[in-house]
Protein backbone atom coordinates (compact mmCIF):
# COMPACT_ATOMS: atom_id res chain seq x y z
CA UNK A 1 0.00 0.00 0.00
CA UNK A 2 1.07 3.64 -0.68
CA UNK A 3 1.15 5.33 2.38
CA UNK A 4 2.98 7.47 4.95
CA UNK A 5 3.13 7.20 8.38
CA UNK A 6 3.67 10.37 9.97
CA UNK A 7 4.93 10.52 14.48
CA UNK A 8 2.22 12.92 15.91
CA UNK A 9 3.96 16.38 17.43
CA UNK A 10 4.66 15.93 20.98
CA UNK A 11 2.54 12.67 20.92
CA UNK A 12 5.50 9.77 21.78
CA UNK A 13 4.56 6.48 20.06
CA UNK A 14 1.42 7.65 18.61
CA UNK A 15 1.01 7.37 14.86
CA UNK A 16 -1.59 8.68 12.48
CA UNK A 17 -1.74 6.80 8.77
CA UNK A 18 -2.16 8.76 5.53
CA UNK A 19 -3.48 6.50 3.27
CA UNK A 20 -4.70 6.90 -0.24
CA UNK A 21 -8.26 5.85 0.30
CA UNK A 22 -8.30 4.56 -3.23
CA UNK A 23 -9.74 1.23 -1.99
CA UNK A 24 -13.09 1.07 -3.72
CA UNK A 25 -12.50 3.30 -5.82
CA UNK A 26 -13.01 3.00 -9.95
CA UNK A 27 -10.28 4.07 -12.31
CA UNK A 28 -9.97 3.99 -16.31
CA UNK A 29 -6.49 3.94 -17.26
CA UNK A 30 -6.21 4.23 -20.92
CA UNK A 31 -3.17 2.51 -22.88
CA UNK A 32 -3.36 0.18 -20.15
CA UNK A 33 -1.80 -2.56 -21.75
CA UNK A 34 2.09 -2.69 -21.22
CA UNK A 35 4.09 -0.11 -19.94
CA UNK A 36 3.56 2.43 -17.90
CA UNK A 37 0.08 2.25 -18.38
CA UNK A 38 0.56 -1.58 -17.01
CA UNK A 39 2.47 0.08 -14.20
CA UNK A 40 -0.28 2.57 -13.21
CA UNK A 41 -2.64 -0.33 -13.38
CA UNK A 42 -0.64 -2.68 -11.32
CA UNK A 43 -0.02 0.02 -8.36
CA UNK A 44 -3.85 1.29 -8.08
CA UNK A 45 -4.73 -2.41 -7.79
CA UNK A 46 -2.44 -2.37 -4.72
CA UNK A 47 -4.18 0.71 -3.47
CA UNK A 48 -7.26 -1.42 -3.65
CA UNK A 49 -9.05 0.08 -6.74
CA UNK A 50 -11.65 -1.73 -9.44
CA UNK A 51 -9.55 -0.86 -12.75
CA UNK A 52 -11.00 -0.72 -16.33
CA UNK A 53 -8.03 -0.93 -18.68
CA UNK A 54 -8.61 0.03 -21.89
CA UNK A 55 -6.28 -0.85 -25.14
CA UNK A 56 -5.80 -1.98 -28.55
CA UNK A 57 -4.44 -5.05 -27.02
CA UNK A 58 -4.81 -5.53 -23.48
CA UNK A 59 -3.89 -9.13 -23.37
CA UNK A 60 -1.61 -8.27 -20.53
CA UNK A 61 -4.44 -7.17 -18.04
CA UNK A 62 -6.59 -10.68 -19.00
CA UNK A 63 -7.38 -12.56 -15.56
CA UNK A 64 -5.79 -9.95 -13.25
CA UNK A 65 -8.35 -9.38 -10.71
CA UNK A 66 -9.65 -6.36 -9.84
CA UNK A 67 -8.97 -5.23 -13.71
CA UNK A 68 -11.99 -5.21 -16.37
CA UNK A 69 -10.50 -5.18 -19.60
CA UNK A 70 -11.72 -2.82 -23.27
CA UNK A 71 -10.83 -3.73 -26.50
CA UNK A 72 -10.94 0.14 -27.55
CA UNK A 73 -9.52 2.10 -30.25
CA UNK A 74 -8.97 5.61 -28.44
CA UNK A 75 -8.15 7.63 -31.22
CA UNK A 76 -11.83 7.66 -31.69
CA UNK A 77 -15.03 8.96 -29.62
CA UNK A 78 -16.36 5.39 -29.49
CA UNK A 79 -13.34 3.78 -28.25
CA UNK A 80 -13.14 6.26 -25.66
CA UNK A 81 -17.01 5.85 -24.83
CA UNK A 82 -16.94 2.27 -24.57
CA UNK A 83 -13.86 2.18 -21.86
CA UNK A 84 -16.24 4.88 -19.97
CA UNK A 85 -19.43 2.73 -20.45
CA UNK A 86 -17.77 -0.03 -19.45
CA UNK A 87 -16.82 1.92 -15.86
CA UNK A 88 -20.76 2.51 -15.58
CA UNK A 89 -22.15 -0.44 -16.39
CA UNK A 90 -20.13 -2.40 -14.31
CA UNK A 91 -19.29 0.02 -11.35
CA UNK A 92 -21.96 2.13 -11.68
CA UNK A 93 -19.75 5.61 -11.05
CA UNK A 94 -16.38 6.36 -12.32
CA UNK A 95 -13.47 8.25 -9.74
CA UNK A 96 -10.24 8.30 -11.29
CA UNK A 97 -9.45 8.96 -15.01
CA UNK A 98 -5.48 8.34 -16.25
CA UNK A 99 -5.25 9.68 -19.42
CA UNK A 100 -1.94 7.41 -20.63
CA UNK A 101 -2.26 6.02 -24.19
CA UNK A 102 -0.16 7.48 -26.72
CA UNK A 103 2.79 6.87 -29.19
CA UNK A 104 6.10 8.29 -29.95
CA UNK A 105 7.19 7.80 -33.60
CA UNK A 106 10.37 9.04 -35.02
CA UNK A 107 10.49 11.72 -37.53
CA UNK A 108 13.35 12.47 -39.86
CA UNK A 109 12.62 16.14 -39.98
CA UNK A 110 9.21 18.95 -39.39
CA UNK A 111 9.55 18.97 -43.18
CA UNK A 112 8.67 15.73 -44.21
CA UNK A 113 6.16 15.06 -40.87
CA UNK A 114 2.57 14.60 -42.87
CA UNK A 115 -0.60 16.34 -42.25
CA UNK A 116 -1.52 12.50 -41.42
CA UNK A 117 1.38 11.38 -39.16
CA UNK A 118 0.22 14.87 -37.24
CA UNK A 119 -3.55 13.64 -36.97
CA UNK A 120 -2.52 10.29 -36.00
CA UNK A 121 -0.50 11.35 -33.10
CA UNK A 122 -3.18 14.00 -32.19
CA UNK A 123 -5.61 12.08 -32.68
CA UNK A 124 -4.47 9.30 -30.27
CA UNK A 125 -2.10 11.20 -27.45
CA UNK A 126 -4.06 14.28 -27.50
CA UNK A 127 -7.87 13.99 -28.63
CA UNK A 128 -8.21 10.76 -26.63
CA UNK A 129 -7.51 13.19 -23.68
CA UNK A 130 -10.08 15.95 -24.91
CA UNK A 131 -12.54 12.72 -25.67
CA UNK A 132 -12.29 10.79 -22.07
CA UNK A 133 -12.28 13.79 -20.33
CA UNK A 134 -15.58 15.39 -21.91
CA UNK A 135 -17.06 11.87 -21.09
CA UNK A 136 -16.20 11.37 -17.37
CA UNK A 137 -16.47 14.93 -16.48
CA UNK A 138 -19.90 15.00 -16.39
CA UNK A 139 -20.35 12.48 -13.50
CA UNK A 140 -17.56 13.44 -11.65
CA UNK A 141 -19.27 16.32 -11.56
CA UNK A 142 -22.43 14.66 -9.82
CA UNK A 143 -20.28 13.41 -7.60
CA UNK A 144 -18.34 16.77 -6.80
CA UNK A 145 -15.75 14.04 -6.54
CA UNK A 146 -13.19 12.90 -9.15
CA UNK A 147 -9.26 12.70 -10.19
CA UNK A 148 -7.61 13.24 -13.65
CA UNK A 149 -4.33 12.30 -14.16
CA UNK A 150 -3.24 12.99 -17.82
CA UNK A 151 0.74 11.77 -19.01
CA UNK A 152 2.42 13.80 -20.52
CA UNK A 153 6.34 14.57 -20.90
CA UNK A 154 9.33 16.95 -20.82
CA UNK A 155 9.07 16.85 -24.67
CA UNK A 156 6.46 19.49 -23.89
CA UNK A 157 8.78 21.43 -22.35
CA UNK A 158 11.51 21.32 -24.44
CA UNK A 159 10.52 19.79 -27.77
CA UNK A 160 12.72 16.74 -29.21
CA UNK A 161 13.23 17.60 -33.11
CA UNK A 162 12.94 13.96 -33.62
CA UNK A 163 9.49 13.79 -32.02
CA UNK A 164 8.13 17.16 -32.95
CA UNK A 165 4.55 16.31 -33.28
CA UNK A 166 4.77 14.12 -30.02
CA UNK A 167 6.22 17.38 -28.41
CA UNK A 168 3.24 19.43 -29.67
CA UNK A 169 0.75 17.10 -28.53
CA UNK A 170 1.80 16.53 -25.25
CA UNK A 171 2.47 20.24 -24.69
CA UNK A 172 -0.98 20.61 -25.96
CA UNK A 173 -1.93 18.25 -23.21
CA UNK A 174 -0.31 20.66 -20.23
CA UNK A 175 -2.40 23.35 -21.61
CA UNK A 176 -6.06 21.42 -21.54
CA UNK A 177 -4.93 20.14 -18.15
CA UNK A 178 -4.76 23.37 -16.72
CA UNK A 179 -7.50 25.12 -18.27
CA UNK A 180 -9.80 21.55 -16.88
CA UNK A 181 -8.01 21.94 -13.45
CA UNK A 182 -9.37 25.73 -13.26
CA UNK A 183 -12.58 25.59 -14.92
CA UNK A 184 -13.62 21.76 -12.25
CA UNK A 185 -11.96 22.44 -9.11
CA UNK A 186 -15.12 24.32 -7.91
CA UNK A 187 -17.00 21.08 -8.68
CA UNK A 188 -14.34 18.58 -6.73
CA UNK A 189 -12.73 17.83 -9.53
CA UNK A 190 -8.87 17.84 -9.96
CA UNK A 191 -6.84 17.87 -13.03
CA UNK A 192 -2.80 16.98 -12.54
CA UNK A 193 -0.27 16.23 -15.39
CA UNK A 194 2.91 13.75 -14.47
CA UNK A 195 5.50 14.44 -17.32
CA UNK A 196 7.87 11.82 -17.67
CA UNK A 197 11.69 11.94 -18.72
CA UNK A 198 13.51 9.11 -20.25
CA UNK A 199 11.74 5.54 -19.20
CA UNK A 200 12.80 2.59 -19.82
CA UNK A 201 9.44 1.02 -21.46
CA UNK A 202 9.51 -1.91 -23.69
CA UNK A 203 10.52 0.25 -27.26
CA UNK A 204 13.90 0.22 -25.26
CA UNK A 205 14.42 -3.18 -24.99
CA UNK A 206 12.15 -4.33 -28.00
CA UNK A 207 14.82 -6.01 -31.40
CA UNK A 208 15.82 -3.03 -32.68
CA UNK A 209 14.11 -0.52 -30.55
CA UNK A 210 15.83 2.52 -28.74
CA UNK A 211 18.77 0.36 -26.56
CA UNK A 212 19.92 -1.18 -30.06
CA UNK A 213 20.31 1.97 -31.81
CA UNK A 214 22.19 3.26 -29.10
CA UNK A 215 24.23 0.50 -29.19
CA UNK A 216 24.93 0.93 -32.55
CA UNK A 217 25.57 4.53 -32.12
CA UNK A 218 27.88 4.49 -29.78
CA UNK A 219 29.67 1.22 -30.03
CA UNK A 220 29.03 -0.13 -26.56
CA UNK A 221 26.63 -3.33 -25.39
CA UNK A 222 23.46 -2.09 -24.90
CA UNK A 223 23.36 -1.66 -21.24
CA UNK A 224 26.19 0.26 -21.35
CA UNK A 225 24.97 2.13 -23.94
CA UNK A 226 22.08 3.22 -22.11
CA UNK A 227 24.11 4.25 -19.07
CA UNK A 228 25.71 6.45 -21.05
CA UNK A 229 23.00 7.72 -22.71
CA UNK A 230 21.65 8.61 -19.39
CA UNK A 231 25.30 9.50 -17.76
CA UNK A 232 26.71 11.36 -20.35
CA UNK A 233 24.39 12.28 -23.29
CA UNK A 234 21.40 13.38 -20.92
CA UNK A 235 23.73 13.98 -18.32
CA UNK A 236 20.64 13.11 -15.79
CA UNK A 237 21.27 13.55 -11.89
CA UNK A 238 20.12 10.11 -10.71
CA UNK A 239 22.74 8.77 -13.83
CA UNK A 240 20.03 6.44 -14.72
CA UNK A 241 16.79 5.84 -17.21
CA UNK A 242 13.39 5.98 -15.05
CA UNK A 243 11.16 2.91 -14.66
CA UNK A 244 7.12 2.65 -15.47
CA UNK A 245 7.06 2.17 -11.82
CA UNK A 246 8.51 5.65 -11.26
CA UNK A 247 5.97 7.12 -12.81
CA UNK A 248 2.79 4.88 -11.73
CA UNK A 249 3.84 6.14 -8.25
CA UNK A 250 3.57 9.68 -8.87
CA UNK A 251 -0.22 8.77 -10.65
CA UNK A 252 -1.24 7.06 -7.38
CA UNK A 253 -0.37 9.89 -5.68
CA UNK A 254 -1.93 12.31 -7.51
CA UNK A 255 -5.09 10.40 -7.86
CA UNK A 256 -5.49 9.88 -4.10
CA UNK A 257 -6.50 11.31 -1.28
CA UNK A 258 -2.70 12.54 -0.63
CA UNK A 259 -2.55 15.08 -3.05
CA UNK A 260 -6.19 16.39 -2.47
CA UNK A 261 -5.37 20.03 -2.42
CA UNK A 262 -3.13 19.31 -5.44
CA UNK A 263 -4.57 20.38 -9.20
CA UNK A 264 -3.55 22.38 -11.96
CA UNK A 265 -0.04 20.41 -11.19
CA UNK A 266 2.88 18.96 -13.48
CA UNK A 267 5.15 16.42 -11.62
CA UNK A 268 8.19 15.62 -13.20
CA UNK A 269 9.67 12.32 -13.12
CA UNK A 270 13.00 12.59 -15.02
CA UNK A 271 15.59 12.03 -12.74
CA UNK A 272 16.39 15.50 -12.54
CA UNK A 273 16.83 16.46 -15.97
CA UNK A 274 17.10 20.29 -16.55
CA UNK A 275 13.88 20.16 -18.94
CA UNK A 276 10.55 21.02 -17.26
CA UNK A 277 12.05 21.99 -14.00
Amino acid sequence: MLSVTAARTGLEGDETQMQTNLAGKVAIVTGAGSGIGLAIVDQLLAEGADVIGADLEPSALEGMEGVTTVTADLSTTEGVRAAVDTALSVHGKIDVLVNNVGIFPYRESFISTSDDDWQRVMDINFYSMVRACREVLPHMIEQSAGSIVSIASECARQPDVFFVDYSVSKAAMVSLNKALANEFGPQGVRCNIVSPGPTRTPPWDAPGGFGDSLAAEYGLDKEKAIEHFATEVRKLPLGKLGRPDDVAAAVVFLASDLASQVTGSEYCVNGGSYVGA
